[in-house]
């Protein structure tokens, strides 16, 4: 019988070690496992690799990720959030101790998409001839200056859902969806958090992402903080 949900946060995270790059679903506070991001930050693993559409959310819910030095790189699509404040990863980036690659967010989007679809690398218009595309292939097609842009694929993805069933497949409400189809597609290891949990399938016109794609499942409390708003 499959039955993909898990009783422990250790148990969902088993096998994240030193070196593993991980994808945290989110934007603007809507969908973060926060949960995830929590024990994340309680372990022990360092030289991490961060995928996520904004990385303020994790620096601020988890300091002690990037107040150890524990994170080597970031990918994002909004480095910087409302405020004067520079964040932690934000100095540390300043003073040579992390990198970040920062892509337009069709872009990140897409690289991820490829990555779960086995597209190695594909070629766009956007950010072409702009500092975002150094170091990248350029080519013309129809006349349009195109970069190459190459795949993203991660070991892990933490996601959080509305709803799961046992199978793995995964209902999202409203934004929390965000990049979470793409990102359980593009991970080795797609974990999920989710308030419900079920025995009885979710109907198949009512699956966002197919439980193919999804590994472990753990019930809990969302431990979204009062100021993040969304979902």
């Amino acid at each position: 019988m499959i039955d993909k949900r898990v009783e422990s946060l250790e148990a969902a995270l088993d096998g994240l070690g030193d070196g593993a790059s991980v994808m945290i679903n989110g934007f603007g506070g809507t969908g973060v496992p926060f949960q995830f991001i929590r024990a994340l930050e309680g372990m022990s693993a360092r030289n991490l690799t961060i995928i996520t559409n904004s990385v303020r959310f994790v620096d601020g819910f988890a300091p002690a990720l990037f107040n150890d030095k524990r994170v080597a790189k970031v990918i994002v699509s909004a480095a910087r959030s409302r405020g004067p404040d520079t964040s932690n990863y934000e100095r540390q980036w300043l003073d040579g101790e992390l990198e970040i690659e920062m892509l337009p967010q069709g872009t990140f989007a897409e690289r991820m998409r490829a990555g779960g679809a086995g597209i190695p690398a594909f070629f766009t218009p956007t950010g072409a001839g702009t500092d975002l595309a150094a170091g990248k292939e350029e080519r013309m097609f129809d006349g349009r200056p195109c970069v190459l842009e190459a795949a993203i694929t991660a070991d892990f993805a933490f996601i959080r859902a509305s709803r799961a069933d046992r199978w793995g497949n995964l209902r999202f409400r409203g934004t929390q969806a965000n990049f979470g189809l793409a990102m359980a597609m593009a991970a080795r290891c797609t974990v999920v958090e989710t308030s419900d949990a079920s025995d009885e399938p979710i109907g198949p016109d009512d699956v966002h992402v197919p439980g193919i794609f999804v590994d472990r499942i753990l019930e809990c409390e969302d431990l979204r903080p009062s100021n993040a708003g969304g979902m």
